[in-house]
């Protein structure tokens, strides 16, 4: 848990060196300048979860499923717990046909979250408690999904011995969001 924040707070660190020491300022374009770098960072980021939040969206609204719109929310959480931007929407895909058939006995819980027995107050809640298990930053489940790849943290999330091609069904879906690259700048 804490080896993800230190990773994510380095890695938002690499670019600014990066753009103030890889080219003489004189090769700068003149509207860069090096007090400017943290915008620059900050501005790319800001463009990347924006074309997240558009492709998740996109995805949603095409096929009339209920989560459109939560799109901004569910890549914000991503970046946030250093998870693939697919992964909580995929996870929805899979487990409520992205809020069509989400839990009957649990509310806002279109993420199968708990064998659909834990309530959430809200959907964006929902998006923020699990993105922060999932991405191992909460202290009573961090064993199961600290330090994991995504597919070790579907197979926590549900196991093969449950839903024998769970995680490669998510996989699957999260291809159809698009590319990971979609973010690798503003998170690498």
């Amino acid at each position: 848990m804490k080896n993800n924040k230190i990773i994510r707070f380095v890695q938002s660190l690499v670019l600014l060196p990066t753009l103030t020491m890889s080219a003489p300022f004189g090769d700068l374009p003149k509207y860069i300048r090096v007090a400017d770098a943290g915008q620059v960072v900050i501005e790319a980021k800001l463009n990347t979860l924006k074309e997240q939040a558009q492709a998740i969206d996109a995805y949603f609204k095409e096929r009339g499923m209920p989560l459109a719109g939560t799109g901004m929310a569910m890549a914000e959480a991503a970046l946030e717990n250093g998870l693939d931007w697919r992964l909580i929407p995929a996870i929805a895909v899979r487990e409520s046909t992205g809020g069509k058939f989400e839990c009957k006995k649990a509310d806002f819980n279109p993420f199968g979250w708990g064998s659909c027995k834990i309530d959430f107050d809200s959907i964006n809640h929902a998006i923020e408690i699990i993105a922060k298990n999932l991405g191992g930053n909460n202290p009573k489940t961090a064993r199961h999904y600290d330090n994991k790849t995504t597919l070790q943290i579907l197979r926590a999330y549900n196991p093969p011995s449950i839903v024998p091609r769970y995680a490669e069904q998510v996989l699957s879906i999260m291809n159809a969001f698009g590319s990971a690259e979609l973010g690798a700048t503003a998170n690498s």
